[in-house]
């Protein structure tokens, strides 16, 4: 994930100025520049969403249900499209992407702003499977998703390991059944060559033994076909370490 040239111009809803100044001092000490601007209620935030290109919107749970609401609306309909995560205890009827927990410390505030940042910051994805078709079915829901992911595509263990050198990827989709390598042998060296990848392995097997011998074999996570958008989007907010949005009726 490079950070190269990159700025995040955050908007930060909260009605506690001293809460504002915790989450500034927290974008002050992250790893990438961030314009912080504060908006005490809905309305000023509404106005600043509409008038700028805001790419991030932290959200106080605790504000009342009508008030998130109407920042979640002038968020989506702003040109910039936010992502917008709840701080604190996320409401069922908001429309928000994520939700986190509020820091209590500077140290704390800095690790939120930095998890929310990640998740504005271009990653790179790679898809490892024999199967076009399966590769095509991976690459439609990350493409689809909130989080900002260019994709790439190989059919066999050895071409990823010889991808991967190029750098720059920060989480692989690994299928197991493979001609030459299997799934778990280019996981192995996966591991052993690019440790801070994340890998998430795929497999048909219905077999419990071989979801725990993945993830002991360094998977971070691991699916099992068929699986669906949903499924996938769940292995994206842990990797990111924000919480998925809580809908009713989902």
């Amino acid at each position: 994930m490079s950070t190269d040239l990159i700025s995040i111009q955050l908007l930060v809803v909260f009605r506690s100025a001293a809460e504002r100044e915790l989450l500034r001092q927290g974008a002050g000490l992250a790893f990438v520049p961030i314009e912080v601007i504060e908006a005490d209620g809905a309305a000023s935030a509404a106005t600043l969403l509409a008038g700028g290109a805001i790419d991030l919107v932290l959200l106080d749970s605790v504000l009342p249900g009508a008030e998130k609401t109407s920042v979640c609306q002038a968020a989506r309909a702003s040109r910039h499209k936010p992502f917008i995560i709840a701080v604190g205890r996320e409401s069922d009827s908001t429309d928000v992407d994520g939700s986190i927990r509020k820091p209590a410390t500077a140290d704390e505030a800095q690790a939120v702003i930095e998890r929310c940042v990640r998740t504005r910051l271009p990653a790179r994805a790679l898809i490892v499977d024999d199967s076009a078709t399966m590769r095509s079915i991976v690459r439609k829901i990350l493409v689809a998703s909130r989080f900002p992911l260019e994709v790439a595509e190989v059919e066999e263990g050895i071409k990823a390991l010889n991808m991967l050198k190029q750098g720059g990827f920060d989480i692989v989709f690994l299928d197991y059944n493979m001609p030459g390598l299997n799934g778990l042998e280019t996981l192995s060296e996966l591991r052993r060559q690019y440790p801070d990848i994340a890998v998430v392995m795929i497999s048909s097997a219905e077999s419990e033994d071989f979801a725990a011998q993945a993830r002991q074999a360094g998977a971070a996570a691991f699916l099992r076909k068929p699986f669906f958008p949903a499924d996938v989007d769940a292995v994206l907010y842990r990797h990111y370490q924000i919480d998925a949005p809580q809908r009713s009726g989902r």
